[in-house]
């Protein structure tokens, strides 16, 4: 008997999702000779099937192929709702479909979701990690991520060039809730003079000492600011304290405060970039680590796997137990990274911390 699999996208989109979809479909059609179903908009195809049955849709080879560099989903996503009061409807939905299996790809919180609707249903289930945010333990890539860094890192490219003409602080914005890997990786990519993220405290007289520098030590009239949209109120606020987070957002707050911090005129421009950061082509890297986990979920299900998560570990696509994957997500940034390491090196403002001493295998063999 054909085996009946269901896929699914949860949570907010970025590029690489259709890429799934693609190797999920080819592979599991052309290996096993498997049924693929697409269902719309995550759990919601699932609770509301009766009310939108013409959007759950078998999936095959016909027309799959443009699906590897288109952007978003082709199946839609939702993140927010209350999916948990719902538990036995969607459990049903699933059963309604004939679904034998199920493969959801989705962010911390969207597996967080998916595993209690498997572990309740007794599903065959096998998660894919996407997001843009990066936060998801267990693996060291993840769907749409590479995209978000080259996106920011173009925008930073661009924005130099006139920070640069007119004297300007650029203070650019970037996603990724209390995770700073979005903001780390663009940040030493695209040059920036100033990066803060969530996991490292910082001062605006740090910031404002670093500016400083620029200026007099290295007649830098110009600098590239990035800032976490998760990024801490700095303990030297200028802010009231019960201003928690900033309802302007953490760019503008930084751009207030620095108007404050100096006896030079700072003339500063703030960019949120926003959703922009989530759509757009696929990177080639993003387009392979979607096509490795797409197959490598099939393959899992093939071999009667279960509640597991395909990750990326040491140059390889392996599974790892969802309930593990859970027990460390969210993943932040930790302080003693080798790339907060490599930011520091390059007088990167990073926050108020020691600077490390970067030993590595090179200068240990020296």
């Amino acid at each position: 008997m054909q085996k009946r699999l269901g896929i699914l996208t949860s949570g907010g989109d970025c590029p690489g999702l259709n890429a799934v979809i693609r190797a999920v479909v080819s592979h599991a059609t052309l290996t096993y000779n498997w049924q693929v179903v697409g269902i719309p908009y995550a759990t919601r195809g699932l609770l509301e099937r009766k009310a939108i049955p013409l959007r759950i849709h078998g999936l095959d080879l016909r027309g799959i192929d443009p699906l590897l560099n288109m952007g978003g989903t082709i199946l839609g996503s939702i993140n927010k709702g209350d999916t948990l009061a719902h538990i036995d409807e969607i459990v049903a939905g699933y059963h309604a479909l004939e679904l034998d299996a199920l493969i959801g790809i989705g962010g911390d919180g969207s597996l967080a979701i998916l595993n209690q609707l498997q572990s309740q249903g007794n599903w065959q289930f096998i998660a894919i990690p996407k997001t843009i945010d990066n936060d998801v333990g267990k693996t060291e890539r993840v769907v749409g991520f590479d995209t978000a860094v080259n996106t920011i890192v173009d925008a930073l490219n661009r924005l130099t060039f006139t920070a640069a003409s007119h004297d300007r602080v650029m203070i650019v914005e970037v996603m990724g809730r209390k995770a700073g890997h979005l903001a780390l990786h663009s940040g030493i990519a695209g040059g920036a003079d100033v990066i803060l993220i969530p996991e490292i405290p910082y001062t605006i007289r740090g910031v404002c000492e670093h500016l400083a520098e620029l200026r007099d030590r290295w007649e830098r009239r110009f600098a590239i600011v990035v800032v976490a949209e998760g990024a801490q109120i700095a303990a030297d606020s200028s802010s009231p304290p019960s201003c928690e987070k900033p309802s302007c957002g953490m760019g503008q707050y930084i751009a207030d405060e620095l108007r404050c911090c100096s006896n030079h005129q700072i003339d500063i421009r703030v960019s949120v970039l926003g959703h922009i950061q989530r759509g757009g082509i696929p990177s080639a890297l993003d387009r392979l680590v979607a096509t490795a986990f797409g197959k490598a979920a099939v393959d899992l299900l093939a071999d009667g796997q279960s509640a597991q998560m395909v990750a990326w570990q040491n140059g390889q696509v392996v599974a790892v137990p969802l309930e593990a994957v859970l027990a460390c997500s969210p993943c932040f940034v930790d302080a003693n990274n080798f790339l907060v390491e490599t930011a520091q090196s390059l007088s990167t403002y990073i926050g108020d911390i020691t600077p490390a001493i970067v030993k590595t295998k090179f200068n240990e063999t020296l």
